[in-house]
């Protein structure tokens, strides 16, 4: 354990953040999987919908710095060339 004062501090703002990435991680994985259980079953107007609501998750993690932009950009092509493929 640390003893300088900062370092304290430091350990209890690291898992703060820590808590809250694995919070949006896990709510973007929620929102990808529902999309692809929409296009396991090749129902289109399902996995539209849960798409939007996907891109939406993915989209708002990107701003608050949990994904890299193009991580990002990597999982919304992958969902919607999915989608397509369906519909």
């Amino acid at each position: 354990m640390a003893n300088i004062k900062s370092a304290k501090k430091r350990i209890l703002v690291t898992e703060t953040k820590t808590a809250r990435n694995k919070a949006i991680k896990s709510k973007v994985k929620t929102y990808v999987k529902k999309v692809e259980a929409a296009v396991a079953k090749k129902d289109a107007e399902t996995a539209k919908a849960a798409l939007r609501e996907a891109i939406s998750v993915i989209d708002k993690a990107h701003t608050k710095g949990v994904y890299h932009k193009n991580t990002c950009a990597r999982k919304i092509a992958r969902l919607t060339k999915a989608v397509n493929e369906i519909a």
